[in-house]
């Protein structure tokens, strides 16, 4: 089975996932909202990628 490679993160995406985390998600919901690997998300809050980049002021969508 081919497996399916996770999209890059962008500098946007960071931000809503610093933003996310804060809010008190786990990382798999995190990436699942997202479309993403779990791996990435860790990445990111692990502050191996993106650790400048400050958190979103609210995500763009509604998370019901």
């Amino acid at each position: 089975m081919k497996r399916i490679p996770s999209p890059p993160v962008t500098a946007e995406m960071a931000s809503y996932i610093k933003l996310m985390r804060a809010e008190g998600l786990y990382m798999h919901q995190i990436a699942q909202a997202l479309h993403i690997n779990q791996g990435r998300v860790s990445e990111v809050i692990s502050g191996k990628r993106f650790a400048k980049q400050p958190p979103a002021e609210q995500l763009p969508f509604n998370f019901d």
